[in-house]
């Protein structure tokens, strides 16, 4: 832990008895339904772990708030990450509306997703634009007091169960500088569910695509400034991407965990698997990615509570945690050998659960050229 915050300690151990006593049972049933497990939903609205990132006066963290998301993302992938995915999307879907909605729209929507735990969906990503945000082509026209909405969202985490939309749309022609953010709620004439994905991996949550045909919305759900959208998914990024990071490192931390475990355990060739030297280079190794992502998650993190830039470190910690998630379960399948292949044992899910952190909120080839263009934007 990179704090000394008596408030995050207890937080953090609270978080971690829940996730081992309540969600880790049930995370091999979420995952085998791929639905969402209504009891860890209710369970971490009583933590107050879905409205972490709102305005303390409607349930959120007084401060600190990205360092407590990583944390309870982290204690909670060590079990689930599906589960864990349910605090990363509330918090990436509602963030356009909590940094761009008009004090108005702030206090008619957040006290009834509070009150009746409404979740939130954030539909960026098209089928011709993923990282590639600029080239969103879901267009909003103003019509007097209204905007009109038309177009088709891919990869909509929560799109079949949400009741707030947060939608990226093209209001000009000028490229990545001609996009808006709006407000778009369950229940509005031409929003419909298209396709549920079947997924690899984190199943235990729904995406799917959504349709926007002549979504009629006020000019009031407008979020922040007209054009200004890009600028701020790019802050959005600065909060989600150390919180992906958080994800992996806590699948790479349960993973090890019972790669550990396992090689205590069974004996091979007379001895414990983990006195063979092979075994105990796996191990150091991984332990050493562990501990180097945790330090990039968490700097990353504190920067972003204190209000300073963190778009370097965001995507280092992004980059450098779910790649070292990806070789530490793929390395804990080989110690668990052919038993890690099996459904039986949970490495062979967050070996799954593991690749999606490679790829959203920006695929790791993204992130490599955020970080080349960070420093080279720096150099003297």
């Amino acid at each position: 832990m990179f704090t000394d915050s008596e408030e995050i300690r207890i937080a953090t151990e609270t978080i971690r008895q829940a996730a081992r006593e309540r969600i880790a049972p049930v995370a091999a049933n979420i995952d085998a339904t791929g639905e969402v497990a209504p009891e860890v939903l209710s369970l971490l609205w009583e933590l107050g772990l879905m409205t972490l990132v709102f305005p303390p006066e409607y349930g959120g963290a007084e401060q600190d708030q990205g360092t407590l998301l990583c944390l309870a993302v982290e204690e909670i992938a060590k079990h689930c990450a599906a589960s864990a995915l349910m605090l990363i999307i509330q918090a990436v879907g509602s963030f356009p509306l909590l940094h761009g909605g008009s004090p108005e729209l702030l206090k008619r929507v957040l006290p009834r997703m509070l009150e009746n735990r409404e979740l939130a969906a954030y539909l960026v990503s098209e089928p011709g634009a993923g990282s590639d945000v600029a080239s969103i082509r879901t267009t909003a026209v103003r019509e007097g007091d209204e905007y009109v909405i038309n177009g088709t969202k891919v990869f909509s985490t929560n799109g079949p169960v949400a009741s707030v939309y947060t939608v990226l749309a093209r209001t000009s022609e000028n490229g990545r500088n001609g996009l808006s953010f709006f407000l778009v709620e369950r229940g509005t004439a031409g929003l419909s569910v298209g396709k549920i994905e079947k997924k690899l991996g984190q199943r235990g949550s729904k995406t799917s695509e959504m349709y926007l045909d002549n979504v009629r919305i006020p000019a009031g759900n407008l979020l922040g400034e007209e054009n200004k959208g890009f600028h701020l998914a790019m802050k959005d990024f600065d909060m989600s991407r150390p919180a992906i990071g958080a994800q992996a490192l806590g699948i790479a931390q349960g993973a090890f965990d019972q790669m550990v475990r396992h090689s205590r355990e069974r004996k091979t060739f007379g001895q414990q698997l983990c006195e063979h030297q092979m075994i105990q280079q796996i191990i150091a190794d991984s332990a050493t990615k562990i501990e180097a992502s945790r330090g990039l998650i968490y700097r990353a993190s504190a920067l972003y509570d204190k209000g300073q830039r963190n778009t370097k470190l965001a995507s280092m910690g992004k980059l450098f945690a779910s790649d070292a998630a990806m070789q530490i379960t793929t390395d804990a399948i080989q110690v668990f050998g052919g038993y890690g292949y099996m459904q039986d044992y949970p490495v062979e899910r967050m070996f799954r659960d593991a690749k999606l952190t490679q790829i959203f909120e920006g695929a790791n080839q993204i992130q490599r050229l955020v970080i080349a263009r960070e420093i080279l934007k720096d150099a003297v």
